[in-house]
This record gives structure tokens, sequence and C-alpha cells, in this order.
């Protein structure tokens, strides 16, 4: 048998798929069944080498429900039985659903998505028993050297025999739905009507589970038997448009969806307006009574203004970050430490505990805690969404992003910023927004200008795309000033 032996490190480089805020991703067409079985092996040596495994131990796989997800888990797979471990497919699921399975069961996952990216796109994103991988993980990963017999690949890197995943079992989806409806109860929702934009989310039909379970009435809406890229941070037009149709034409509470993976939420108010994912997240920690709360420096920044909490941690962009940040937050004595991104997508460093029931730590992100958790906000204070909103300091955001924006462009346009530090910003965006105060560093360049306006931008960590957040004192102001940040950006493509 000749063998074959590949560096991680030189591999990345050379498919391009690579690890970003949030696992590794790259166009599906570059993640041949060579690279993901290479990266799963990788991931699985790593974990051997700092004992975070043990040998036979159990694997879970689940993906979600774009085209190329299918070969990716077998290939994935092919790498968990070769190294001599057991395969456990849970099937199409939620990345919170099969990593909360994970850490109940004390097992390693792999979870095939692109998230929200567009379909020509996939990703892996890897949790070891206690959690997600960190960035010192993810540098043990590419540090590793993996060898295979040089036939199991064609020239082309597919698999020259296919692997069958072993039967799908539905315990990791029983146990993700019983999670949250033994903990708020079966009545917690009781007389609330929602809408379920379901599109192409892999966890659309345990997102009615859950609602239905906790007593709602739901209405499923918009299903799609072709892959949506549904994005919150830069949420579609037509995907506005469809909300405030639907609220037109229902009488709905809320309308409830979720990205490709189901670990960053969507919710909109009554008139089926889409809350923000960084106001969601601060009304989700309110509700939950955290007193220390984490989030990147890319979120709105009510979460100071409203003093709901004794402790705000701000951190670079990306699932990893914002979980060092909760850990720091615990280990200085926060009693109820949780965190969120932008995204929605929320996360719990703590249990939390209610009339003598426990809501396991959840430390990655996750849909549906920030879904429930509003409307029993908007049950407690007798309020409706959008009177909750009403609530707090009345500063909006807006976002989006320029797809297929060379990385390299956006990064040297970064460098030229940071160089000329304020004069630069103002050179470029001072027409609208005036004199620059501050610059933050901390992720990308966010600038604070005389009239408490931002402009924050970033290249995306995970696609070449470059994103672009911005703050004001009204979401129209904000959503104006979106748009002519991106204009001006679009300029710098060519």
């Amino acid at each position: 048998m000749a063998e074959k032996t590949i560096r991680v490190d030189e591999l990345m480089e050379s498919s391009g798929v690579k690890f970003g805020t949030s696992g590794a991703r790259g166009l599906a067409t570059a993640m041949t069944d060579e690279v993901c079985y290479v990266y799963t092996a990788a991931f699985l040596k790593h974990l051997a080498s700092d004992g975070m495994i043990s040998p036979g131990a159990d694997v879970a796989i689940a993906g979600d429900l774009r085209p190329s997800t299918d070969r990716i888990m077998a290939a994935a797979g092919r790498a968990v039985s070769d190294l001599d471990y057991t395969v456990i497919n849970t099937g199409k699921l939620p990345s919170p659903a099969v990593a909360s399975y994970g850490l109940g069961k004390g097992a390693a996952t792999v979870m095939v998505t692109g998230s929200h990216i567009p379909d020509d796109r996939n990703g892996i994103k890897y949790n070891r028993s206690d959690g997600e991988i960190t960035k010192t993980d993810e540098a043990g990963i590419k540090a590793q050297e993996i060898s295979f017999d040089s036939e199991l690949f064609d020239e082309g890197g597919m698999l020259t025999e296919p692997f069958e995943l072993p039967a799908v079992t539905s315990e990791a989806s029983e146990l993700y739905v019983s999670r949250y409806v033994d903990f708020f109860g079966s009545s917690a929702l009781a007389g609330k009507a929602i809408g379920l934009y379901e599109h192409s989310s892999v966890g659309r039909e345990l997102l009615y589970d859950i609602l239905t379970g906790l007593g709602a009435e739901v209405t499923k809406l918009g299903f799609s038997d072709t892959f949506i890229p549904v994005d919150t941070e830069a949420i579609r037009p037509e995907d506005v448009e469809l909300a405030r149709q639907w609220a037109g034409e229902n009488d709905f509470d809320a309308i409830a969806s979720a990205d490709g993976d189901t670990d960053r939420p969507l919710i909109s108010d009554e008139a089926g307006v889409w809350l923000r994912g960084d106001v969601l997240g601060i009304l989700c920690a309110a509700y939950l009574g955290a007193d220390a709360v984490v989030t990147p420096v890319s979120c709105n920044s009510a979460v100071e203004k409203c003093e709901l909490f004794e402790k705000v941690i701000r951190t670079r962009i990306g699932s990893p970050y914002v979980i060092a940040g909760m850990v720091q937050a615990g280990a200085v004595g926060g009693k109820c430490v949780v965190g969120y991104e932008a995204n929605g997508g929320f996360l719990t460093n703590s249990d939390i505990t209610n009339d003598g029931k426990t809501l396991s730590a959840l430390p990655t992100r996750d849909a549906v805690l920030p879904i429930v958790s509003v409307i029993l906000l908007s049950i407690r204070e007798g309020k409706t969404i959008s009177q909750l909103l009403g609530d707090l300091p009345q500063r909006f955001t807006a976002s989006n992003r320029l797809k297929e924006f060379p990385t390299e462009t956006s990064k040297a346009k970064l460098a030229e910023f940071s160089d000329g530090g304020a004069g630069a910003f103002e050179d470029a965006f001072g027409r609208l927004c005036g004199t620059v105060v501050d610059i933050d560093a901390t992720d990308g360049l966010r600038a604070t200008f005389d009239n408490a306006e931002v402009i924050h931008l970033r290249p995306s960590g995970n696609a070449p795309e470059f994103r672009c957040y911005n703050e004001a004192d009204t979401p129209e102001r904000a959503v104006e000033l979106n748009d002519a940040c991106l204009a001006v950006m679009e300029a710098w493509r060519a």
C-alpha cells in the first residue's frame, strides 16, 4: 500500500479552505473529499494528542440542507472510521443541537455547514466534547500531518469507493426539543400566534416542534426545497417584504426564523419588522437576568447605555472570542454569564435556573433561546415586542456586505486607514459624518464620529466579502449611512 502524507497548513493554502470566524469554509468544489477527510482526521489527531478523546470514542456528525453537505458528511465519516472512532450519524440537524448533544454525551462533534453563505460554498464546524474548538485548537489542527492510502482518493480528490454513514439516530433531535420544552414548560407560549419562516433552514422542523411544544399556535410559511442564503446580519430585501406581508395578512405576535444551520435567529415584532440580532441579544440577556454580557465590538452600544448589566465585555468578532470573554467573565465572579453576536446567535456560559429547573450552559451560538426568550419577555412585561424595543436606548444599527470583494483589497484599504488615522477616515467619510473622535481596532476599524455615528469596516473571516456596520440615532439614518458607505466602498473594488 502506497502512503500519502499531507500537511494541513499547506493544504489550507493550496485549497483555499481556511478557518474563519467560525469553522473552516470554502468553495464547495474546493472542499473535496480529500480536503474534508484530512481536516477531520487532523481534528481528531489533535484531540488525541491533547488527551481530549479516548480510543474508540463516539464522534457525532450532522449537516445542513445545502447540496454538497451529504458528500462532505460521508468524507468526514470515513476519516472518523479510519481512525477507529465510532461514527454517530445525527442527520440533518442545527449546529447548536449537535453541539449540545456532544456536550451531554461527552463526544466530539462535526457539523457540515456553510451557515448563511450561498450554497456554492460550505464548511465544517468542529466541537470538542466540552464545546467549540478554540483558536489554539485551530493552530493545533493546522500543525498536523495526515497519512492515508494514496488510492483512497482519485485525481480530483474524491473517494474512490463510497462511504455510507450509519443510520440516522433521532436522539440528538429529541434531546434538543426537550431541552427547551422541559425547561420553559408546555404552556409557556400559550395564546401566542407565531409565524414560522421555514425557507431552507435545517432547524425548521425542530423550531416548529419546540414552539408548538411550548404551547404556541404556529403557522408555517415560505418552505423552500432550494437553499436560500438567509443572512441575519444582512437581511435580504425580499425577506423584509415577506415578513411585512405575512404580518399584514395574519394576527401574529411574532415571526420566527433562522439561518441555514439554525444558530443565528430571526424574529420580527408584531408588524413583521425583523429585530437586529444585537438588540435581540440585549432583550434575551435581560429576560435571563444576566449580570455579565459578552459581545463583539460590532454590536449596538445600547447594551452599555441600557445599564441593565453589571459588566459588558467587548471582543473581536467570532464565537471563539465571545466564548473566551465569557470564560473570563465567569472567572472574575459573573454569576449569569451570557454572550451574543450581531447575527443574533446567543451563547450561555452559565446554567440558567428557574422554578427548580436547570437549562444547562450551551457555549455556542443558538437561535432557539433568543427567539423564545423575547416572546416570554413580552409576556412577562405585558408588552408587544415593538414596545420592548421602545424601552431600550434608541440606538440603531445597520450592516451589509459587498460580495466577491477581494480579501487582499479590503485588507490593504484597512491598512491605509490604519496608517492614516482619523484624517484618512475623514477624507473618505467625513462628508457623511463629520469629525472622527475615536478609532477602535479590536476587529477591523470602527470609527466613532463627533455626532455619535459609527462606521465600522471589516473584511469577512469566511468569504471574499467586505462588511460595513453602522450605528446612528434613528433606523432610517443607520440604513442611509450604511448605503452611503457601501457606495464609497464599491469604488475601492476597482
